[in-house]
């Protein structure tokens, strides 16, 4: 049911969408019908066209957000052992957070070049900071009495961590993730339009100075779709772990 909830204003955006064009108050030019943009898209899928920017856009960000992924846990674990190198690099860390990673991409470009380098690294920058700022936060919600009962045992150092501080965490951490991933999305398909010989972003752009509405139309749309399935995807798989540990929480 929550399925056929969430169609209901696609539907109506896609009838209105439909009313406008075969009521001819917006051109065809920049606003094809819903038909056109279907037969483009079936045109893109067949020639294998969409398929080639798909695979590139998700090669890419498998590999940026794993990136981030092992480097925002790496750094939340270290920091949160070493409180004194985290006090050293909160300035920096709070520099590259507040700096779009967009702003940087002339300068990625300088130095990587437009291939698959400068987009990861757009990636990393985007993704980074909500993996590491919830892994570090939940690191840090262990209660005191847990604490004391993993001392009262004589626990090492090891199992203390994966027994109680990582179990503790794992809410913020899945919350982290999912905004992470969200962040990076996006900043992929923006670093594709700037700097991208591939890509969805790419294929948008190449589309729109060939003065392609309807493909342009055909690439957003895939955009939001694929980023919705992969969100969904995530928030299921996320909301079994938490079912798994905290039988209390029903989703994400």
């Amino acid at each position: 049911m929550r399925f056929f909830h969430a169609l209901i204003i696609p539907l109506a955006l896609l009838a209105i969408w439909q009313a406008a064009s075969l009521s001819g108050t917006v051109s065809p030019y920049l606003l094809p019908a819903p038909e056109q943009v279907l037969r483009s898209g079936i045109t893109l899928v067949q020639s294998g066209v969409l398929g080639r920017h798909v695979a590139a856009s998700l090669s890419r960000i498998a590999v940026g957000f794993s990136l981030s992924i092992a480097l925002g846990f790496l750094c939340a674990g270290v920091l949160f052992r070493w409180p004194l190198l985290d006090k050293l690099l909160s300035g920096p860390f709070s520099f590259l957070r507040m700096t779009p990673p967009l702003a940087l991409t002339p300068l990625l470009i300088l130095w990587l070049g437009i291939e698959d380098a400068t987009q990861i690294a757009i990636i990393l920058l985007a993704s980074f900071f909500p993996i590491y700022l919830n892994t570090r936060t939940g690191l840090g919600c262990l209660d005191s009495s847990f604490r004391e009962l993993a001392a009262s045992l004589h626990l090492s150092r090891t199992r203390r961590v994966l027994c109680f501080l990582i179990p503790a965490a794992i809410p913020s951490i899945l919350t982290g993730l999912r905004l992470s991933f969200g962040y990076s999305w996006r900043a992929l398909i923006a670093a594709e339009l700037i700097a991208a010989g591939s890509g969805l972003g790419y294929m948008i752009m190449d589309a729109e100075q060939m003065q392609r509405a309807d493909e342009v139309i055909v690439g957003i749309l895939v955009i939001g779709v694929l980023g919705w399935l992969l969100d969904a995807l995530f928030t299921r798989l996320a909301s079994a772990l938490l079912a798994r540990r905290f039988p209390e929480v029903k989703e994400l």
